[in-house]
């Protein structure tokens, strides 16, 4: 496929594009084919986490693909029972062993974890898995402004992503603010709010107005406000129609018209302050 997708310039000078293919729920015996359609659609980024028990069958679609390795860009993520500084280089390891791979383009911590105080010490970790040069950049998932502080405070190293929930009914100002302050790229997990928005009027009315689908419209409106987009899909048509978004473009009163769609209880899934 000829499928051009736009990227996001990361703190570190890597690029991540802006549309992947998130697998979340999807089974590891189900990963090589789906993961492999995904591949021959035109992704080129693969998210997946150690939680998700589907690294082994993400890797075989890796190993199968006729893409490169250096044109692809795959993330996977630390989870909550592999943090403190050892811990993450096992579960580090863990994850490469499962991927198949020597190294992974972006690794993440997936949870904060407050209550157990580990995520500092995490960090660290981390930072020398970039160094060792087997997680090209480092980032994490579903922190909070005070936990971007006191990560960035402590060790100096600013993420080079935070994954966090966001959609149109949830869309984060404040802590994208605080991410575009730093340089931080903001990446979107549950991008279309688990298929909220695909039956939200707004978008449905905006759809029509393009030929377009309401997923597509939620997508293109992530791209435009500069945002990496996870969305995850096992029916075939959809993840052809999902990185179908980069030959139209939101007229100003329909950017505006989903701003109005944030609620501030518009969450889904966990709050990061109490989940581990």
């Amino acid at each position: 496929m000829s499928v051009q997708v736009p990227t996001r310039r990361l703190n570190d000078g890597r690029a991540m594009p802006q549309i992947g293919f998130g697998v979340f729920q999807l089974p590891d015996a189900e990963a090589p084919g789906i993961v492999g359609r995904a591949l021959r659609a035109g992704y080129r980024s693969i998210d997946t986490a150690a939680i998700y028990g589907n690294e082994r069958g993400v890797g075989e679609a890796i190993r199968a693909a006729e893409v490169a390795r250096d044109d692809l860009f795959v993330t996977t993520k630390l989870w909550n029972d592999s943090q403190g500084r050892d811990a993450a280089r096992r579960g580090f390891d863990g994850s490469l062993a499962r991927l198949g791979l020597d190294r992974v383009d972006l690794y993440l911590i997936h949870w904060p974890c407050p209550d157990r105080s580990l995520y500092v010490e995490t960090w660290k970790a981390l930072i020398d898995l970039r160094a060792e040069g087997r997680a090209r950049s480092i980032g994490v998932s579903n922190f909070t402004t005070a936990h971007l502080e006191r990560i960035i405070g402590e060790t100096g190293v600013v993420p080079a992503v935070n994954q966090i929930e966001l959609h149109p009914h949830f869309q984060q100002a404040a802590l994208r603010t605080f991410h575009d302050r730093h340089g931080i790229v903001t990446e979107s997990w549950s991008p279309l709010g688990q298929g909220r928005e695909l039956a939200d009027p707004a978008l449905a009315r905006i759809a029509e107005a393009h030929g377009r689908t309401p997923a597509q419209v939620a997508l293109r409106w992530h791209v435009e406000n500069g945002l990496v987009a996870i969305p995850k899909t096992a029916t075939p048509s959809r993840i052809a129609e999902n990185i179908a978004v980069f030959d139209f473009a939101l007229a100003p009163e329909e950017s505006a018209a989903i701003a109005r769609l944030d609620q501030a209880d518009g969450r889904i899934g966990p709050d990061p302050e109490s989940f581990c």
